[in-house]
């Protein structure tokens, strides 16, 4: 029977964190208080653990701020956008209703009267 701790994500201490990233540790501490994805839990020492998703993110601002020169508040907008649900797609119209064959019949008669006007 495997044990409970082999299936819980690993979970990544600050200088892990900075070693795998290439940052410093200030650096990590700022970028929770911009960023509100970067939420590390704390063990009972006080000591950060990122989980892998959190990694990642760190590592996609590094790149939004380092690679593509986004500012951080740039950086925010970007990752918001990416992180929220996409769009719904847009519903198809209705195939017909009576109001509406009434308004684009008159419309069709008032160009046609126009059309002639312009003959």
């Amino acid at each position: 029977m495997p044990r409970a701790a082999a299936k819980e994500e690993k979970l990544y201490k600050i200088g892990e964190v900075c070693k795998l990233a290439d940052l410093q540790p200030y650096v990590l501490r700022y970028w929770e208080t911009e960023f509100p994805q970067l939420s590390p839990n704390k063990s009972g020492g006080g000591q950060r653990l990122y989980t892998r998703a959190e990694l990642d993110t760190i590592l996609r601002i590094k790149d939004l701020l380092y690679k593509e020169g986004f500012t951080i508040a740039g950086a925010k907008k970007r990752l918001e956008q990416e992180t929220a649900e996409p769009p719904a797609a847009p519903t198809a119209p209705a195939t017909s209703s009576p109001q509406r064959d009434n308004v684009l019949a008159n419309v069709k008669s008032e160009l046609r009267a126009l059309l002639k006007m312009l003959e």
